[in-house]
């Protein structure tokens, strides 16, 4: 079967659909293998929840309740878009007996509405506000895979990778940022097995793009004197300037990342040091690299002895560093979407990268927050950071530590040889 077969086939008996992923699920889990009913979606996510350690049988883990739970939702973007979320879903909801949640980019569900038995219900297995259903902490499931494959999905009943949710069908689609493509969250629709058709999936992603259309609206202009730098977490850096969005080659990201850094500019030598590894280029050809960067972003702007830009820049990576320093980590962890240019191997680059990222895990060690520091472990950059993992393991209820601890002990096990 392809990925575009969303959950049952005309004429497919619901009770056999799900008796056969059932067979096909205890097969998996007892001798890890996949059999042919299982979409390729299902499967890769089932492999990546059992690589992850997660358990069958556990339930979704709450990390935010109460004031913290009021007070992060008040301030996410997706806040914003709510009003138009409940508009576009609310009668789908409540006629259909159906669930609307809304999660940020680690999976966690801010927002979940519907009819108070189905919320009863769902609570039984802490499908509520405040739990983590990212899917390296809950397994296959439509919020938590669909932001880890960034693009809706639909999950249908024993597909889920947890036994307890199981009864459940649910489709989700991811919301990004309009203006730098980073997913911010997810909307998600959960019910029962009236939510096993594709006009599902095809509704809850019409309502995500128009979450962003809303949020493209909301966002205060660019004026002609504002420059943004988007660099963390993707290999070519994004600059908003002058009311256009340019997607830059990856040496240009790298000189734009550069100048952000040293505002009062750098002359031609120590640009080219901060550049090149290799030390036998030569400064021709960084010469050629910003004239090609003077001709994208206009003489205005790239202004030259020493080397700097007109206006001054909002880089993500200075607003991550700035609340850091101002001792706000959970900001700065929920703007931080990854590695700074992961890929480039440019001197000055991989220092501010690196630094970047040891001051933001120190702080999160240093917190022993276990929502937080699970918000690094188990995104890709962190899955191998063996102090962040002993963090968690230590910062966890002794009920929830075993799968951290055993990730953490195979870590050092592995780095020990």
């Amino acid at each position: 079967m392809s990925d575009t077969w969303v959950a049952l086939e005309p004429g497919t008996d619901p009770a056999e659909r799900i008796a056969a992923l059932r067979r096909a699920h205890n097969a998996y889990l007892t001798a890890g293998r996949v059999e042919r009913p299982v979409r390729p979606v299902v499967a890769d996510s089932w492999r990546r929840s059992a690589r992850a350690r997660v358990s069958p049988e556990g339930v979704a883990g709450v990390e935010l309740a109460g004031e913290d739970l009021g007070a992060y939702r008040e301030n996410h973007p997706l806040a914003r878009v709510m009003p138009l979320v409940r508009e576009l879903t609310g009668a789908y909801a409540m006629d259909g007996e159906h669930l609307v949640a809304v999660c940020d980019a680690h999976g966690r569900l801010l927002w979940v509405e519907g009819p108070p038995a189905t919320r009863r219900k769902a609570g039984r297995m802490n499908f509520v506000p405040g739990a983590r259903w990212a899917e390296a902490v809950a397994g296959t499931n439509a919020p938590g895979t669909a932001i880890t494959v960034d693009r809706p999905v639909q999950v249908f009943a024993a597909e889920h990778f947890r036994r307890p949710v199981q009864s459940w069908t649910c489709a989700a689609a991811p919301i990004h940022d309009p203006g730098t493509g980073r997913v911010l969250g997810a909307v998600d629709i959960t019910g029962g097995d009236r939510l096993a058709h594709p006009h599902s999936l095809a509704f809850v992603g019409a309502v995500a793009r128009a979450a962003e259309s809303q949020l493209a609206l909301l966002a205060p202009p660019v004026t002609a004197g504002s420059v943004r730098l988007s660099a963390l977490g993707r290999d070519e850096a994004l600059l908003t300037a002058g009311g256009r969005t340019l997607r830059l080659s990856r040496r240009h990201s790298e000189i734009l990342a550069v100048l952000a850094a040293r505002p009062e500019g750098i002359g031609g030598d120590e640009l080219l040091v901060a550049l090149y590894e290799d030390e036998s280029v030569s400064s021709v050809t960084l010469r050629a690299e910003l004239s090609r960067l003077r001709h994208l972003l206009g003489p205005e702007l790239l202004l030259s002895r020493p080397y700097r830009l007109a206006v001054p820049v909002e880089a993500d990576f200075r607003t991550v560093a700035r609340q850091l320093a101002s001792g706000a980590v959970t900001g700065a962890l929920g703007a931080y979407p990854g590695p700074m240019l992961p890929a480039s191997q440019a001197p000055a680059v991989a220092r501010t990268r690196e630094r970047l990222a040891n001051q933001l895990r120190t702080a999160l060690i240093a917190r022993g927050d276990p929502g937080l520091l699970a918000d690094w472990a188990y995104s890709p950059w962190g899955e191998d950071d063996l102090a962040v993992w002993q963090a968690l393991a230590c910062a966890l209820p002794a009920a929830q530590r075993p799968a951290a601890l055993a990730r953490a002990q195979e870590l050092d096990r592995l780095q020990g040889c």
